[in-house]
């Protein structure tokens, strides 16, 4: 995993679209992982990868990145009180809402 985040170190400093394309394409991922890992624990009774895409879906790119950084980790207190900011958020409660009973697990 120090290989994915030397891809995005890199792909950040050479500020090639294209390639920092591809390092958001890797830091998103890495951050849903992280994002639905603490939803499937803490709710288990919501579909984690829904919630997981409405909070992404809302993140700027900056919050993107430092979720990302807890993925060898447990997300710690800060990715925590940055997740819960952003499922507060007007477009991420309207993204849950738009969802509806797709949220529930099922």
């Amino acid at each position: 995993m120090k290989h994915v985040f030397a891809i995005i170190a890199v792909a950040c400093v050479a500020g090639c679209s294209g390639a920092t394309g591809a390092a958001e394409d890797v830091a998103r991922d890495a951050a849903k992982r992280v994002v639905n890992g603490a939803v499937e624990s803490q709710f288990p009774q919501f579909n984690a990868s829904v919630v997981t895409d409405c909070i992404i879906d809302n993140a700027t790119m900056p919050e993107v990145f430092a979720i990302a950084r807890d993925t060898l980790t447990t997300p710690s207190s800060e990715t925590a009180t940055l997740v819960a900011e952003i499922a507060g958020r007007p477009g991420t409660l309207e993204c849950f809402a738009e969802k509806g009973t797709a949220l529930l697990a099922g």
